[in-house]
């Protein structure tokens, strides 16, 4: 069993920044594609970001391109969102997940076994 545990979310203004994490609780951290996803509310859960197991390949939401970057420390079984350049849409509660040697389809929820329970990201206007 995975858990992961976010963290870093809060209220920040438009055009600021915020850096989540989401720290796992798994000694083979390195053999997990990792992704981040968004709800907002009365809205569906949205493909954010994902960083592969092997090598690191990483892809992203067109809305979050050159705003957001993944990252992820396998030494620390952690992954790192760099959100930058916040609007207002990003608002959401934000949740990250994971999924063991994942090397196709990242962007879909269903494809990740193991989640979070999410940080609430809100950015006032």
């Amino acid at each position: 069993q995975v858990q992961l545990v976010e963290s870093g979310g809060g209220l920040v203004q438009a055009g600021g920044s915020l850096r989540l994490s989401c720290a796992a609780s798994v000694r083979t951290f390195s053999s997990y594609t990792m992704g981040w996803f968004r709800q907002a509310p009365g809205k569906e859960r949205e493909f954010v970001a994902a960083i592969r197991y092997n090598g690191g390949t990483t892809h992203y939401a067109d809305s979050v391109k050159g705003r957001f970057t993944i990252s992820r420390d396998n030494a620390k079984s952690t992954v790192y969102l760099q959100m930058n350049s916040l609007k207002p849409e990003d608002t959401a509660v934000y949740r990250c997940a994971a999924d063991r040697y994942l090397a196709a389809g990242t962007s879909a929820p269903g494809n990740y076994h193991y989640w979070g329970q999410g940080t609430q990201v809100t950015v006032s206007s």
